[in-house]
């Protein structure tokens, strides 16, 4: 916990550095710091897709830079969720260029095309559409292997997120009421830590409290935030470092209280 919220600090003060001042050392210590939040998203995705794993986790990286430019440090959200639609749009992007994201065997695909050309004609010469057994007869495979190249053409294609998942008496569940509200629950993972972080530094000494306030949320100059504190700059170094070290502690003490009772 207390290397995890060390983590957090040492990122956001990197974040803020670098929307003052851009610089491509800065950028890349971000990427490095976030760098498993690239293989999490891109070992998901290997999952679902035939592409090899490197290539994804090097896509994912270029949106990762993206997210890294486009942060404003003040908007109040986590950066790993702004930058979680950035990775995985990039290679979702990547996926479509590339083609199907599900990949299905070459003698399938071929299969399928014979097959469509086999059941029309078929349906002018039955006068109906054919059964699955008869264009198998018509194309020399057996009928398992026709409706297996059927069934993984049906599964290449995308599923709309209106489709219909369950059907109640007066209520019907389409796919897209299936998943998670990734935004929503971000949005209440920031005010959680909002909330844990308020109640932390509300129990420091005051002038740490105004160090860190002036100087992370401010953004204020170690030498501009001394005077108003009326302290040295050193003091506030001090200061700012006993305030994280005490936060830290404080954070941990909160994750702990729910297990020890």
């Amino acid at each position: 916990m207390m290397a995890t919220q060390s983590l957090r600090f040492q990122g956001m003060e990197l974040l803020i550095t670098y929307y003052r001042n851009p610089s491509v050392q800065l950028r890349n210590q971000l990427v490095q710091l976030n760098a498993g939040l690239v293989r999490k998203i891109a070992h998901r995705l290997k999952q679902q897709c035939t592409e090899p794993y490197e290539d994804l986790e090097q896509i994912g990286y270029l949106g990762l830079i993206r997210a890294i430019e486009r942060f404003d440090p003040h908007q109040g959200c986590a950066f790993s969720s702004f930058a979680v639609p950035y990775i995985r749009g990039e290679i979702l992007h990547f996926l479509r260029d590339q083609g199907s994201a599900v990949k299905i065997p070459r003698r399938w695909q071929e299969l399928q095309r014979e097959g469509q050309k086999v059941r029309k004609q078929l349906t002018e010469t039955l006068g109906r559409l054919p059964k699955d057994a008869e264009i198998a007869q018509s194309l020399q495979v057996s009928l398992q292997e026709w409706r297996d190249s059927k069934l993984a053409a049906q599964n290449r294609l995308p599923l709309s997120l209106d489709a219909t998942v369950s059907q109640q008496v007066d209520y019907s569940l389409t796919l897209g009421d299936t998943l998670p509200d990734t935004y929503g629950q971000a949005l209440q993972h920031v005010e959680e830590d909002r909330q844990q972080l308020q109640g932390a530094m509300s129990q420091l000494e005051a002038k740490t409290q105004a160090a860190l306030e002036l100087v992370y949320l401010g953004e204020l100059p170690r030498k501009d935030a001394a005077k108003r504190i009326g302290v040295s700059p050193m003091t506030v170094t001090r200061h700012l470092q006993r305030g994280i070290n005490e936060l830290m502690f404080l954070l941990q003490s909160q994750a702990s209280e729910p297990l020890a009772s």
